[in-house]
């Protein structure tokens, strides 16, 4: 995934330190002093200049990402302060380069060239310090952005949502290869959860662990709750929504069956609901498991199965598209 490849973002005063060790090592290797003052100031700038180039491009085009990462990113992290740090970034390299460019130029004339070195930092300095916040904000993001589970977009997806406790964690883990946290308590998925299901030798299936969305308007919803939805609705081929009829998940059965319509109103995919903790109560004529026994999960997965078997089939089927003409 690209934000994993994203390198830490210095603070102003690390790339200032950096870049004049850099170019005060350069700087003793002249031994005209006029050349010297000269080279100290470019290269501050080329250095500086670099690397806060380097700190825009290390971050993806976020334009070209799938559409989960690009809500993940808003959800987590705001697209639009993600973007306008970036330009601030790009217009103080640009300005660092600038001012490197017109001292360096100036100083050929070999007059002053200790004041004029010593005004070129200060004022780099100063627009580098302007972007402190930037850098600051920039780093934070890529810490959270680096801890975004891989979703691949071309394997089979089953979005596993319901209210917190119903035991969608303990059905990943047991049918998959994730191995999310289990409690006995609410929320305990702070964050979306992949794991895979292999299927013979060369295919398998995604699972996607959401956190419990609760059944609340959209306004309300956390940042935990939104990054939830967003999964259920830019990744799933099916949605496996799971029911506590036993409602010791802390949610009345009601409210789960709201939540359940919800659901349906967002998606475009199938929507299977099971009933877990079937060795307490089940519902009739739903499919039930228990989680805790493990009776009824494999039905569970079988069921899931059907839907993956229907979308192979099918795109077998479709004939491949004639070529366009120019």
């Amino acid at each position: 995934m690209e934000f994993e490849t994203i390198p830490t973002v210095p603070t102003a005063d690390e790339l200032l330190d950096r870049s004049l060790r850099r170019a005060a090592a350069k700087k003793k290797l002249k031994t005209n002093v006029d050349r010297a003052n000269e080279e100290f100031v470019r290269a501050v700038a080329k250095a500086i200049h670099d690397k806060l180039k380097s700190v825009v491009s290390s971050f993806p085009s976020f334009e070209r990402l799938p559409p989960f990462y690009q809500e993940a990113t808003e959800i987590l992290v705001s697209l639009d302060r993600l973007k306008r740090s970036l330009g601030a970034v790009t217009w103080a390299a640009e300005q660092v380069w600038t001012i490197g460019s017109g001292y360096t130029r100036s100083m050929r004339s070999g007059e002053e060239t200790d004041q004029k070195r010593r005004q070129a930092v200060a004022r780099i300095a100063s627009i580098v310090h302007q972007v402190e916040d930037d850098l600051v904000f920039l780093n934070d993001a890529r810490n959270v952005l680096r801890k975004l589970p891989h979703v691949t977009e071309d394997e089979f997806t089953v979005v596993v949502a319901g209210f917190p406790n119903v035991g969608k964690s303990s059905f990943i883990r047991l049918v998959s290869t994730a191995d999310p946290e289990i409690a006995a308590y609410p929320f305990t998925t702070k964050g979306i959860i992949v794991g895979h299901h292999e299927i013979g030798k060369r295919d398998r299936i995604q699972f996607i662990d959401t956190p419990g969305v609760l059944e609340r308007p959209a306004e309300e919803r956390n940042p935990i709750e939104r990054q939830a939805v967003s999964a259920i609705i830019n990744t799933a081929d099916v949605v496996l929504f799971i029911l506590d009829a036993s409602e010791h998940c802390g949610y009345s059965l009601d409210d789960q069956i709201r939540l359940l319509e919800e659901i349906r109103r967002l998606v475009d995919v199938p929507v299977v609901t099971v009933v877990n903790k079937a060795d307490i109560q089940g519902i009739e004529g739903y499919p039930t498991m228990s989680t805790l026994t493990g009776e009824g999960v494999e039905g569970a997965l079988d069921l899931l199965l059907t839907f993956r078997k229907a979308t192979t089939q099918t795109n077998l089927r479709e004939p491949p598209q004639p070529e366009t003409q120019e």
